[in-house]
């Protein structure tokens, strides 16, 4: 027994040290991302806390202390919990062009009235006209909903943007995204450390389509959502528009994991089909083709290899450049959609 207990004090001892050190880096990464002042301020924070981190994590395995360095550790760790939960999103900021406008919109009967959708025109990542339009949709005339996927960061991660088609020929694509403030640049790692607040844009695929495929040279896939209703598509567009009222009214964080471009589009499917099952692929957000595929939302009796092959916009996407009919271009061939760019 005794040599029992010895085993499980050292296992304990192990555990207490790595819980100490995840404590601490997350510490670090926190200070990193979010206290005030200059680089050399951030570093100096950072060294500080290591310090007690290091106590701690000694802690586990030392005889001499321990309790009393575990003590100061979790004391500091408490202070800067309190520090955490102040940080608070902001909705004034000197934001970047191309998300300073956030999705303002609202129905009135069978009217969607957008106040301000994205239509840069774009020639380089630095170089842009910036455009953002008031616009009108006819709800009854929705007639299709497309799932883009596009690809910047390996096969696992891609941005996910939703396009609503109608009969006029017109889309329009919502797209949850990181609201940088100018001069910013996207960080994974601080999309976990409250680095970005979230915002909605309403954008037409001209802008927020072209500027991913042919500007940025991302990969991007697009495939037509199969089995919604009209009166489906319209609440999914109804969602959006809530989403983002509460979004005005409640600002959040972007969180890399938990609140980004695919789950808020799961969110949203979900409010209308209840029960949809949690999966890794929400998260590998890469690989979100194939969950839907798997439960059915994708054209029928084509094989997802080939959906996937004839999804692949770039290469259209790049011959239609900057045309009028850029929409229907980049959607010849692909499976569900016929030469109007409707459900066949």
């Amino acid at each position: 027994m005794r040599r029992v207990r010895g085993v499980l004090r050292a296992i304990g001892r192990v555990l207490l040290a790595l819980l100490c050190l995840a404590v601490g880096v997350w510490g670090g990464f926190a200070l990193w991302f979010q206290f005030p002042g200059n680089v050399v301020a951030k570093i100096v924070a950072m060294l500080v806390w290591c310090v007690p981190s290091i106590w701690a994590i000694r802690a586990g395995f030392g005889p001499v202390r321990r309790w009393h360095s575990l003590a100061v550790f979790a004391a500091l760790f408490a202070v800067m919990l309190i520090w955490w939960a102040t940080i608070k999103p902001q909705q004034e900021r000197v934001w970047a062009d191309d998300v300073a406008q956030p999705l303002r919109a609202r129905i009135e009967g069978d009217r969607l009235l957008v106040d301000n959708v994205r239509d840069f025109q774009w020639r380089t990542k630095e170089d842009y006209d910036v455009r953002w339009q008031p616009r009108e949709y006819d709800l009854s005339q929705v007639q299709s909903v497309d799932m883009i996927l596009s690809y910047w960061m390996g096969p696992a991660i891609a941005h996910t943007l939703v396009s609503f088609g109608f009969a006029d020929g017109r889309q329009l694509v919502f797209s949850l995204e990181i609201r940088k403030e100018k001069g910013e640049s996207f960080s994974a790692l601080g999309g976990f450390f409250r680095k970005f607040e979230a915002v909605l844009v309403a954008s037409d695929e001209r802008d927020i389509v072209r500027v991913r495929s042919n500007v940025r040279g991302e990969d991007v896939y697009l495939y037509r959502l199969h089995g919604l209703s009209q009166e489906k598509m319209r609440e999914l567009l109804r969602f959006y528009v809530d989403r983002a009222k509460q979004l005005e009214r409640e600002p959040r964080f972007y969180n890399t994991l938990t609140s980004n471009c695919t789950t808020v589009v799961f969110e949203l499917v979900r409010g209308i089909v209840p029960g949809l099952p949690l999966d890794y692929r929400l998260l590998l957000s890469g690989y979100l083709a194939e969950y839907v595929e798997d439960l059915g939302g994708l054209t029928p009796g084509v094989p997802y290899a080939t959906l996937q092959q004839r999804g692949y916009i770039n290469p259209r996407a790049l011959r239609a450049d900057d045309a009028p009919d850029f929409s229907r271009q980049i959607r010849e061939g692909v499976p569900g959609i016929d030469e109007k760019g409707s459900d066949p």
